[in-house]
Order: structure tokens, then C-alpha cells, then sequence
């Protein structure tokens, strides 16, 4: 069993197609819709959890690839700028998943992004800007 957060990354020629659909129909794949977007120009952005047989789970990919869907690793788009981050502590209690912690004996505020969906609050409260989107 394969279970990954991806990225997938929409052209405007895709939005209104049934790709998901088929993942789960054809494919025979799982998934968790963490955040998606449809920008003004149309192109959509979506990241998700799939999970499937190894087999399965690559069939979805190469499907995903041959139809001109963009994919990538969640954790290529999360970026914590670590020389920033004073551990004001400001992002512990925002994130809904937990991704922060502050490390007891130093105070040191610690990430881990298999935890992070890319929610984005980290960096909207962050007054140090130690988190980047890169999408």
C-alpha cells in the first residue's frame, strides 16, 4: 500500500475534466482533498493524499501524466526558512495539524512537514516570514 501528499497542478484545458473520478473508478485509488484552488486564468491546483496498491497507485500516476496533469511532492512546496524563525511560537497554535512543535528543552520550535497540508496559515502569522508557499 502507497499512501503520498501530492501537489497536481491543473492546465485551464483540464479544470472541467473527470480526473479524480477515474483515479478512483479506473484505478481503483483513494483520496483526501487537503486544499484546491481554481485560479482566475482557470488552472487548477490541487493537493491531495492518494493511497492505493503499489500497483495501482502507479497506474493513477502515469494516467495523471499521460493527461497533462502536473504532479509533484507536497513537501517540494513547503518551505521553512529555518535561519528565520526566532520560536516566537506564533504558528504552534494555528496549525490545524499540528506540523509545529516547540521542542521542551530548548523552546526551539520544531516542523515536520509529512505533517503540513499546505493550509498556508503558517505563513500569514508568521511575522518572521520563516514560511514560503512555493507553488
Amino acid at each position: 500500500m502507497i499512501s503520498r501528499k501530492l501537489v497536481l497542478s491543473f492546465p485551464p484545458s483540464l479544470v472541467d475534466k473527470l480526473i479524480i473520478y477515474r483515479l478512483v473508478k479506473e484505478h481503483d485509488l483513494e483520496f483526501n482533498i487537503l486544499k484546491a484552488a481554481v485560479t482566475q486564468n482557470e488552472e487548477g491546483m490541487l493537493i491531495m493524499e492518494l493511497t492505493g496498491e503499489k500497483e495501482n497507485y502507479e497506474r493513477g500516476i502515469n494516467y495523471l501524466k499521460e493527461t497533462g496533469v502536473h504532479i509533484q511532492p507536497l513537501s517540494k512546496d513547503v518551505i521553512f526558512v529555518e535561519e528565520k524563525c526566532t520560536s516566537c511560537g506564533a504558528c504552534v497554535p494555528q496549525c490545524p495539524t499540528a506540523a509545529f512543535v516547540v521542542e521542551p528543552v530548548s523552546r526551539k520550535i520544531l516542523f515536520y512537514e509529512e505533517r503540513c497540508i499546505a493550509c498556508e496559515i503558517c505563513v500569514k502569522v508568521c511575522p518572521y516570514k520563516a514560511m514560503k508557499m512555493r507553488w
